[in-house]
């Protein structure tokens, strides 16, 4: 098939579908859309960081040298495996190579969105995104774990601009950049609803379920990833950029399962039994936040 490959026995997606993919994953995740993405290799990879005490130095003509002073640091990006199965009828397996192209192709766009979700609730909260619940995974590499009580602002509807100018004020003041905004809706409606003293919307991009790609000369997405399952968060701010980094590993498997239970499903039963197979797809993704400094959020009070 044109839409796939085989290599030592694993079936993949062709490289230029995976590329599609993840262009579909940046519509539906506001981590790929603000940050930098780079490859991350199956073993995972290590970024080197350094911590530089002391301004440079001017030196004078037979002036001694100083010790600036620092901290070589490493951040290390592992790659997490995201997975989706669903199971459809056999007469997929004896449909036209067309017909299962097309049918491949929609699974694909399927398996795109919900890795972008994916990616997002986990890098922001560390939750598993099917159960809701902390990943064992994840572990503490999330932005609800590094970003610390001092650079969390607590939300107010009635000032949510002011409440986004002061956690965009930690981050500047610890001398760090904010190059883009994750934004809750509720965060997003609080802004369409405050208003001039004539009574002009103050912020009329956000009017009507508005959602800016950019504010304030800075990258915007509005995404209820921000706001998963209850959680308190309203917006994350920071050096998306530069502070924190993302990526996966460029070969997507494409399995179809044809016997047993690869789904666990006691109910559902065996795929032979019920005139089933079982799609199946993978994806390894990786991120590290390099200075946990360099982001602050907005949350309810709760939170």
């Amino acid at each position: 098939m044109g839409n796939i490959i085989s290599k030592n026995g694993t079936t993949y997606f062709a490289p230029e579908l995976v590329t599609e993919m993840f262009n579909l994953v940046k519509g539906h995740s506001t981590i790929a859309r603000l940050a930098n993405q780079t490859p991350i290799p199956f073993t995972g990879s290590e970024i080197m960081t350094f911590s530089m005490d002391h301004e440079v130095s001017i030196v004078g003509e037979n002036a001694a040298k100083v010790n600036g002073g620092g901290t070589l640091g490493s951040i290390s990006i592992l790659p997490i495996k995201f997975e989706y199965g669903l199971r459809v009828s056999d007469e997929f397996m004896y449909a036209s190579e067309e017909r299962q192209l097309t049918f491949l192709q929609a699974f694909m766009e399927g398996f795109s969105r919900k890795l972008g979700r994916g990616i997002d609730i986990a890098s922001f909260h560390g939750f598993n995104p099917y159960s809701g619940t902390a990943s064992s995974v994840v572990g503490t590499n999330h932005f609800d774990s590094a970003i610390t009580a001092g650079n969390t602002v607590t939300f107010a509807a009635a000032t949510a601009d002011d409440n986004l100018e002061s956690a965009i004020q930690k981050v500047t003041d610890a001398e760090n950049e904010v190059t883009g905004i994750a934004m809750a809706p509720a965060f997003a409606a609080a802004m369409a609803a405050l208003k001039t003293d004539d009574k002009y919307s103050r912020y009329p991009e956000f009017k009507f379920g508005g959602k800016p790609a950019t504010f304030a000369g800075m990258d915007c997405d509005i995404n209820p990833t921000v706001a998963f399952n209850s959680n308190n968060d309203r917006v994350i701010v920071g050096d998306f950029q530069n502070a924190f980094k993302w990526g996966y590993s460029k070969e997507i498997p494409l399995k179809v399962i044809e016997y047993g239970c690869p789904d666990n499903d006691a109910t559902a039963g065996d795929l032979q039994g019920h005139n089933q197979v079982y799609l199946r797809s993978e994806a390894y993704v990786g991120w590290g936040i390099l200075d946990a400094a360099a982001f602050a959020k907005v949350a309810a009070s709760n939170g």
